[in-house]
């Protein structure tokens, strides 16, 4: 694990290398300003880094990472909404073309929802942002009552990701965009430990393998 001066001989060896190597693109961003086509909802757990698993460059993705991908319901009702304002940011400012909520396998915030993983001197915060999510956990108990708890925790982690999609058709902007058809929502999965993406089915209600995982051996 890196500690604060690796990450800036990190920084230098990018600066010397990738940043001096395509200063035309860092400059072509710098004057024309930034275009992407795609935003990513994704989780702020160390391991998916959206740029870095969908082999992208600076200015492809718009992202937005929060604990386990998710995406709160449309409200107007006070306090801090980064997330949708990034979201609102992105279809009404940027007018991506895509909406990819990303989520993953072994993750945290869902595992925090599940009760697996208490934090030491409570959860201020994690609790309140992790009951969006909630609807997801109750449906999991309900239909895979008999399974372990990590196959539960993938049943949750993929339901999270519908419930983020229904969340995404209640702000008003992304309705019009989509039903405009300026604008497409999509559910992904990536599963860690194989290597494998997973997109959700909209017509059959599942999730489907886009890309195999790697098998070994």
């Amino acid at each position: 694990m890196k500690d604060i001066e690796e990450l800036v001989s990190g920084f230098r060896r990018f600066q010397r290398h990738y940043f001096d190597e395509h200063r035309e693109l860092f400059e072509q961003l710098v004057r024309q300003g930034q275009a992407p086509r795609v935003m990513v909802i994704g989780c702020s757990d160390s391991r998916v880094d959206p740029a870095i698993i969908l082999d992208c460059d600076p200015g492809d993705l718009f992202v937005v990472r929060n604990v386990a991908n998710l995406v709160p319901p449309h409200e107007t009702g006070g306090g801090y909404h980064g997330t949708s304002a990034a979201l609102e940011f992105a279809v009404r400012g940027l007018r991506v073309r895509h909406v990819v909520v990303l989520g993953h396998a072994h993750c945290g915030g869902i595992r925090a929802l599940m009760g697996e993983l208490p934090l030491a001197g409570g959860a201020e915060f994690i609790g309140p942002w992790m009951s969006i999510a909630d609807p997801a956990r109750r449906a999991v108990a309900r239909d895979h009552a008999a399974a372990s708890f990590n196959d539960q925790a993938r049943a949750c982690e993929l339901e999270a990701v519908r419930v983020s999609l229904e969340n995404l058709a209640s702000f008003p902007f992304v309705r019009e965009a989509v039903a405009r058809g300026r604008l497409a929502v999509h559910g992904w999965y990536f599963d860690i430990e194989q290597g494998a993406l997973l997109r959700f089915d909209r017509g059959q209600s599942r999730f489907e393998a886009v890309v195999e995982g790697i098998r070994v051996g």
